[in-house]
């Protein structure tokens, strides 16, 4: 069973793949839904070393950088590497 857990935004890592499909006006959009109904599912991220890497929810994920949040509600789960 997933258990949700804060996550310092800072020590995510998006690698270069992920990033290409990144819409900033999704992201605007997520981030007001945010500000309304707060996060409804959390990212997924897997360990790696001394940083996680993100698996799933790169928007849910900007949104947060884009409302100046320091952390944000995830699932760590175990996921080959990309």
């Amino acid at each position: 069973m997933l258990r949700v857990q804060k996550v310092r935004i800072a020590d995510i890592y998006v690698p270069a793949a992920r990033r290409k499909t990144l819409h900033p006006e999704t992201v605007r959009l997520l981030a007001e839904d945010i500000l309304e109904n707060g996060m409804k599912t959390p990212i997924q991220v897997r360990a790696d070393d001394k940083r996680y890497v993100l698996v799933e929810g790169l928007h849910r994920l900007e949104a947060a950088k884009w409302l100046g949040e320091d952390t944000i509600e995830a699932y760590l789960v175990q996921a080959r590497k990309h």
